[in-house]
């Protein structure tokens, strides 16, 4: 069983170090008592498997209660439930930064008077921690991305890690108004239209004649040129920055023709690259 405790600094990122681990297949739980971690560790240690990686948040709330908390992880593994604590960092001034963002109040000034005071007192509070933990994530200057990164190379298995970006690939018809979750969009009505070619209009871009009749015209083999340098070039960043998915959508004027014949071309690119593909051609019964 792999057992995660979480916490750290006010602002520091427990919130989503916890989503990070949730999405590895952690079972999260925000803020239980110390007290209550041994009997929760013997359940999951019965629950039969159900429960093989489990991560518990604690913070300043807890601050009275650190022997109590180092008590409970400590007969905790006498049970043979291993841990391990992460703690989760940040620099003052980037703390200051956040609660002005965010206009939340810091636990520990409640008035709202002295942040910088407030953050500084927390940090000496939760030296004991710190100094406890098996794992320190500063995340100052971090993005959410390269947070995510980290904690994967941490907690994640090899395949986790490894894990390429989903890629979504739309076709549809402008007259249909446009995917709302398109993160690149692209325009392909400025070519010739085989809607207008009588023996190709009750075809769709899923035939072969549809699909030479597209790609017979210089500007569809020079556009699919170009998308395919900027979606090499593009994929390894969004990865990098831990992107877990990425919607492509291609549209012309109905959604049958010229969007989908292109939508085809394209995942047979991206997947030729390596990474896993999804086509949906939103409009083609329409």
């Amino acid at each position: 069983m792999e057992f995660v405790v979480i916490s750290g600094i006010s602002g520091a990122g427990k919130s989503r170090a916890a989503d990070v681990l949730e999405d590895l297949g952690f079972y999260c739980v925000d803020n239980m008592p110390a007290a209550l971690i041994p009997r929760f560790a013997e359940f999951c240690l019965a629950a039969g498997g159900k429960y093989e990686r489990v991560a518990l948040v604690t913070d300043v709330r807890e601050q009275d209660s650190f022997d109590e908390l180092f008590s409970a992880l400590d007969e905790m593994k006498a049970l043979g439930c291993p841990y391990k604590i992460l703690f989760m960092d940040a620099s003052v001034e980037t703390l200051v930064r956040r609660f002005k963002e965010t206009r939340r109040r810091h636990p520990l000034d409640p008035s709202g008077r002295g942040l910088e005071e407030a953050i500084r007192g927390e940090k000496h509070i939760l030296l004991p921690v710190r100094d406890r933990a098996n794992y320190i994530v500063d995340t100052t200057g971090l993005t959410l991305g390269r947070l995510q990164r980290k904690l994967y190379q941490m907690f994640g298995t090899s395949t986790e890690q490894e894990k390429p970006i989903h890629v979504n690939i739309v076709a549809f018809g402008f007259k249909y108004g446009i995917p709302m979750d398109s993160d690149l969009l692209f325009d392909v009505r400025y070519l010739p239209n085989p809607f207008y070619i009588e023996t190709l209009r009750p075809l769709s871009g899923l035939d072969q004649p549809v699909r030479d009749f597209v790609f017979s015209h210089g500007q569809a083999t020079e556009f699919m040129e170009h998308l395919e340098r900027m979606i090499s070039f593009l994929l390894p960043l969004y990865m990098e920055e831990g992107k877990p998915s990425l919607t492509i959508s291609i549209g012309c004027t109905g959604g049958r023709h010229r969007s989908v014949a292109l939508t085809a071309a394209l995942a047979e690119f991206i997947t030729a690259e390596g990474y896993e593909v999804e086509t949906i051609h939103r409009d083609l019964e329409k």
